[in-house]
């Protein structure tokens, strides 16, 4: 097919989807943000657009809608409006979503209110609430692109496993968001529908790859999303982003029958995760799936139950300042120091961690990622003739490697855990604190270095990536000056076009990383780290 024929048809699915937008959901022209605009968050309080109990409600946090909901004081059909239009809102304004599924949630929230009325009780735990997924999640009927203009009308044919769980939780899905090509990118771009940006500076990046996740919570069109994770895609948008994410190890929920990107690559296992703008929500959304025996239905999941954590009243925890490659710019630097010096008021133990085994464990990562020589994104891309987006360029240029240095590869990685672990127990720490991502964010288009989350996809980690309560301030965080000593090429690179006012406000994040199916202790020591940095 011509390069026409692939851009028609990139245009014709992105013409479907804005049209697929009511026109009482579409932001009348007098009072559209100027496209110089940086900052959108504030449009749906000052536009005087939406309603005050659309605000209310959008405003509200998972589990108080839930509650509502449960009660019947709310009904899943308002409720569901109120974040249609709200996610509607988002897209035009940042480019978010991939699917909108507007009429079959309001028929859905409508079959809900009508249970409850009859029975007197909700559904499931979720009972009428919206719930937003990333574009490779897998829905009867509708498109997972995946960034492909090769997946456009090619719906599925099938639910993922976590959908059916999600659906019978009681959960109403209302839209799908925006991936990178093949969900292999940090920022979310493809050519199928181009770029998300940040709704706090739109000259900014989201992250990703569940970046249009991030963007759309961020705007307030989303209380719970659900991402996926391979090599930090929920940890880095979170932080792009400040909101909360956790990357669970492989098994815990469940992944069969999404569409992956690259698949077959099992050498580092992709995970999902919820996304929320608050730490108890996404404890919430763990709490239910795991407490709906995804192992019965999904052949991947390990039978383990949702368990209390009992952490010692005094943590010891692992502090990695930089990853030996890039060093953190100044915002993160800040933010790192900071949050140490308020866990040592605290009485918690602080001892440093060694970036030991941290550039090996990311060359398998990436050498993983294109160990079929980029086959499985070049044939996905041929059918339509949709050329290699740059970012793409490792898996055009990747060269296949054979079974037995593949199972070299597996050989390497094993090591490595096992390198990895004894030295996690030898330190007996609790935790590890580091940076999630080298900034706060960046520019469109600058997004470099996975490496601080990446190890952890390796080494199948469970990990939270948090908002510390700092922002990128332009006194405290000026660039580093002259004596400044890049680790590495790419150090010099990233803090060479580190700019303070061009991220100025954005929130700062850090990572937090407890061992193999440690979800429930790493989330209660990100409670901890919370509850240091609030006093």
């Amino acid at each position: 097919m011509s390069n026409q024929g692939w851009e028609a048809i990139a245009a014709a699915k992105r013409k479907a989807l804005s049209d697929s937008i009511p026109s009482e959901w579409r932001i009348p022209a007098d009072i559209f943000p100027a496209e110089t605009q940086e900052d959108v968050t504030g449009f749906p309080k000052s536009s005087g657009w939406f309603t005050e109990k659309e605000l209310e409600i959008t405003g509200s946090t998972a589990t108080q809608l839930l509650q509502k909901l449960a009660s019947g004081e709310l009904k899943s059909e308002e409720v569901t409006k109120a974040f249609c239009k709200r996610a509607a809102a988002a897209h035009q304004l940042t480019n978010c979503l991939s699917e909108t599924l507007f009429a079959a949630a309001l028929d859905t929230a409508r079959s809900l209110d009508e249970h409850l009325a009859r029975t007197g009780k909700p559904i499931g735990p979720l009972h009428g609430l919206p719930i937003s997924l990333k574009d490779n999640f897998n829905l009867k009927g509708i498109d997972s692109t995946v960034g492909f203009i090769a997946y456009v009308n090619d719906p599925a044919k099938y639910d993922s496993v976590l959908a059916e769980i999600l659906r019978g939780a009681g959960a109403v899905f209302y839209v799908k968001t925006n991936v990178p090509t093949a969900m292999m990118i940090a920022e979310s771009v493809n050519n199928v529908f181009g770029r998300t940006v940040h709704p706090r500076n739109r000259n900014l990046t989201s992250g990703g790859s569940s970046g249009g996740e991030s963007a759309l919570i961020a705007f307030g069109g989303s209380v719970v999303g659900v991402g996926s994770d391979i090599g930090g895609s929920l940890r880095i948008p979170a932080a792009c982003t400040g909101i909360f994410t956790l990357r669970p190890s492989s098994g815990r929920f469940p992944t069969t029958r999404c569409r992956a990107g690259l698949a077959g690559q099992e050498a580092v296992l992709s995970v999902n995760g919820p996304m929320t703008p608050n730490l108890n929500d996404l404890e919430l959304y763990c709490k239910t799936v795991v407490g709906a025996e995804p192992w019965i239905s999904d052949p991947r999941c390990i039978p383990i139950p949702w368990r209390s954590a009992e952490l010692p009243q005094k943590l010891k925890i692992g502090v990695l300042w930089n990853d030996g490659m890039v060093t953190p710019t100044p915002p993160v630097k800040r933010a790192l120091e900071h949050t140490v010096q308020k866990l040592k008021a605290a009485g918690h133990e602080l001892v440093d961690w060694s970036h030991e085994d941290h550039a090996e464990l990311l060359s398998v990562l990436a050498r993983s990622f294109v160990s079929d020589g980029g086959k499985s994104v070049r044939e996905t891309l041929k059918g339509t003739g949709e050329p290699f987006r740059e970012e793409m360029s490792a898996y055009e240029q990747a060269k296949e490697v054979g079974g037995y240095d593949m199972w070299q590869l597996h050989i390497q990685r094993n090591e490595i855990q096992k390198r990895y672990l004894d030295r996690w127990n030898n330190a007996g720490i609790d935790v590890l604190l580091l940076p999630t991502t080298p900034f706060a964010t960046v520019k469109n288009g600058q997004f470099k270095h996975v490496g601080y989350t990446g190890v952890y996809n390796v080494l199948d980690y469970a990990a939270t990536s948090f908002p510390t309560g700092l922002s990128v301030d332009q006194d405290a965080d000026k660039a580093t000056g002259a004596g400044f000593k890049p680790l590495t090429s790419i150090d010099e690179e990233i803090n060479s076009e580190y700019d303070a006012q061009a991220v100025l406000g954005m929130p700062i994040s850090l990572q937090l990383v407890a061992r193999r199916l440690e979800e429930e202790k790493v989330i209660e020591a990100t409670k901890v780290v919370l509850d240091a940095l609030s006093k």
